[in-house]
């Protein structure tokens, strides 16, 4: 892998200052940070090898990035089960082709010949993927890929059938202790190797010490105002890392979901790209489909293209959205394939076998992350990650479709048990070190200052950028780190938001540095520059 370190923000504090000696304290072999379905993986994944886990879920189990993914995963299926004429090769083509030059080949081959495995694991764990009046899988295309390969579950609700057969095995396993409703607040590092992290869970602190420590806590789609992620996606692991002194890389990669419903006063839903993949068109305010002239492959050209080419029918037409047309599919068909998307869009009166979706972009997948090697390490040893949160080398500057989940089973796999093979043991004792920080200020709105944060990244930091749009975002989240959040906060709330704040810091100041165009990341002020390696990011002492 070809890397460019590239100027890091100031240094950054702990979250906390503390006197360990005085918390209760929690000693497991393994600790998993994250219950989707990279995390749940790995945390069965080290149980299995006869370590004892202790796994930290924010919410509850089943709430994460993995429970809202509506699309598939892709995979190759063995002989008779897969679309004809597809193969491994095609399926790697179509990956590079989307990652734009920046996939690592070896690490895309690596993990898409572990494809059919994944898929296996989950049968075996008790997810049942739709099948078609002939009993074969009911395969689908979505955008970037070649053939039908992608696998779903009840129409539109493969996440939710994921995440409900992983918690099950979850709670069902005598290896793992599972917290809920857990804040991980920092990690613990000691002589250069990561040794634990502090949480809290109601109200109280806690420190947990391990031999390895998993990472795989998601995305970061909430640093966004206009995203499809949940409400816990607020980028904690990653900010966790940085301030560990791990590495980060391509941080300015956030890809951004070309159909998300949009009216306004509602919640954003996303409109699975099955749903184009079906044959639903895209549409101008004029009622002209406008993808044919963007790309040979219409409405399934990759997400950044597609997004791109919505975006500019939004800002030449000054409108708020765009349309997705499936009033010409057969009567009754839109329904049951996405039962879920049309109850949703009933619920606001759309009938989506009869009536346009009115749909824009969103902020919906970080391509960069925590940089890991092909068993899930970070730079620092006894750090693992894995899923949205770690860097593989599969997505490049753009995630090809429906690669994320089965990127999940694959790094939670590996990091399981890499995290069981781990040279280090848990400490009964450690020394922390302990970072003095003033506290909040009690007038700080906490919930303003956030959405301050989600806009300017909207706006500034969106899906087109400008060099004087991202030196302005850097110097004023900087701004705010440094007074308004430059504190003790006591409770979830606040550390949220410096997490927050760190990573709309580190993706504002990756994209500045990159001034060509590349992937998901569009400068309207593109210098020409064919930079295809991969931007390095690590804590200043």
């Amino acid at each position: 892998m070809r890397t460019r370190p590239i100027a890091s923000p100031p240094s950054v504090r702990y979250l906390v200052g503390f006197d360990t000696r005085r918390l209760p304290q929690i000693h497991p072999d393994v600790i998993v940070v994250g219950s989707g379905i990279a995390g749940a993986i790995a945390a069965l994944s080290a149980a299995d090898a006869g370590c004892t886990v202790l796994l930290l879920a924010k919410a509850e189990p089943g709430e994460s990035n993995t429970a809202y993914a509506q699309g598939g995963i892709a995979g190759l299926l063995g002989a008779g089960e897969r679309d004809e004429g597809d193969d491994i090769e095609r399926h790697v083509r179509d990956t590079l082709r989307a990652g734009d030059g920046l996939c690592d080949p070896a690490a895309v081959r690596d993990l898409l010949a572990q494809s059919g495995h994944a898929i296996t694991v989950l049968r075996d764990l008790g997810c049942a993927f739709d099948r078609n009046p002939a009993g074969l899988p009911a395969l689908t295309r979505e955008g970037g890929h070649s053939k039908r390969r992608v696998l779903h579950a009840q129409g539109d609700a493969t996440g939710q059938e994921i995440a409900r057969s992983l918690v099950a095995a979850i709670r069902a396993h005598p290896g793992i202790t599972l917290r809920e409703h857990t804040f991980a607040i920092d990690l613990l590092v000691e002589d250069g190797r990561a040794r634990g992290l502090l949480f809290e869970q109601g109200g109280e602190l806690y420190v947990a010490t391990a031999g390895a420590t998993i990472l795989a806590t998601g995305g970061c789609g909430r640093v966004y105002r206009e995203t499809t992620n949940p409400r816990i996606a607020t980028g904690d692991g990653l900010a966790m890392a940085y301030r560990a002194g791990a590495d980060l890389a391509d941080m300015e990669f956030v890809q951004f979901h070309p159909t998300t419903l949009y009216v306004a006063g509602r919640a954003r839903l996303l409109i699975t790209e099955a749903m184009r993949g079906e044959g639903a068109y895209l549409k101008n305010h004029a009622g002209e489909r406008f993808m044919e002239q963007v790309h040979p492959d219409a409405e399934l050209a990759p997400r950044n293209v597609v997004s791109t080419a919505i975006l500019r029918q939004i800002v030449e037409g000054d409108v708020p959205h765009v349309w997705l047309d499936a009033t010409h599919l057969p009567p009754g068909y839109v329904e049951r394939r996405f039962p879920n998307i049309h109850r949703a869009c009933a619920s606001i009166g759309i009938d989506i076998g009869r009536e346009w979706i009115p749909v824009h972009p969103s902020a919906h997948y970080h391509c960069g992350g925590v940089l890991v090697d092909a068993a899930g390490a970070t730079t620092i040893p006894g750090l693992f990650a894995c899923g949205e949160v770690a860097c593989t080398g599969l997505h490049g500057a753009n995630r090809l479709a429906s690669n994320s989940l089965l990127e999940g089973v694959i790094t939670g796999l590996r990091c399981g048990q890499g995290a069981a093979n781990a040279d280090g043991e848990a400490p009964t004792q450690l020394r922390l070190r302990c970072e003095s920080l003033r506290p909040s200020d009690p007038f700080i709105d906490v919930a303003d200052l956030l959405s301050s944060l989600r806009t300017q990244m909207w706006k500034r930091v969106g899906i087109l950028r400008h060099a004087a749009d991202l030196a302005s975002v850097r110097r004023g989240i900087g701004f705010w780190s440094e007074h308004q959040a430059h504190a003790q906060f006591p409770d979830r709330s606040g550390w949220q938001l410096q997490n927050a704040l760190l990573v709309g810091r580190l993706i504002a100041t990756a994209a500045e540095q990159r001034t060509g165009s590349v992937g998901t990341h569009l400068r309207g002020d593109d210098d020409g520059s064919a930079d295809t390696s991969h931007h390095l990011l690590r804590r200043s002492e």
